[in-house]
């Protein structure tokens, strides 16, 4: 009993590394943009201070919208480069959403946010943002957000806090 549960966790652990390393190595050059002018979908998220945000009250801003897990290599990796980025870029129009994706407590993730010093928003999001965001299959996943609230970019893989700048300037500017 013991050794199948042992062999059953290492299955499980080899599985979520290989997830989180196939996205990383996809990621080389995985920023693409949006097919089509796409709307973002309508949403509101409670963060896990107790702020309610949505859609609508970021208009006029640059939404970075990022899926992500605290099991997740890359993920964990791209969160001191979007410290950094919203410390320097929120007063310019920038925000950073992180909807974690986690099986966790809201607590647990509080926990893990307080001590990575994470001064985005973030929330635990369900199947049902998942689904109106299509972030596809991997993760960390980043979508870009123009201050019109279209679509604009994908990311798949550790986004590069110099790639999330570029792109922040680029739909900032318009």
């Amino acid at each position: 009993m013991k050794k199948s549960i042992i062999i059953l966790f290492m299955l499980v652990a080899l599985l979520t590394t290989y997830a989180c390393q196939k996205s990383e190595t996809t990621a080389s050059g995985s920023t693409s943009p949006s097919t089509s002018a796409e709307l973002a979908p309508a949403f509101e998220v409670t963060t896990l201070d107790g702020r309610q945000i949505s859609l609508a009250s970021l208009a006029g801003k640059v939404v970075l919208v990022n899926f992500w897990a605290t099991w997740c290599p890359p993920c964990r990796a791209e969160i001191p480069d979007f410290i950094e980025a919203y410390a320097e870029l929120k007063d310019k129009g920038l925000e950073i959403l992180g909807f974690s994706v986690d099986d966790l407590s809201e607590a647990e993730l509080k926990k893990f946010v307080d001590e990575a010093k994470m001064n985005y928003p973030v929330s635990l999001v369900g199947k049902d943002i998942v689904e109106a965001f299509k972030p596809g299959q991997y993760i960390p996943t980043s979508i870009f957000i123009d201050k019109k609230g279209q679509i604009r970019y994908r990311h798949v893989g550790k986004l590069e806090k110099a790639d999330l700048i570029k792109k922040f300037e680029e739909l900032n500017q318009e």
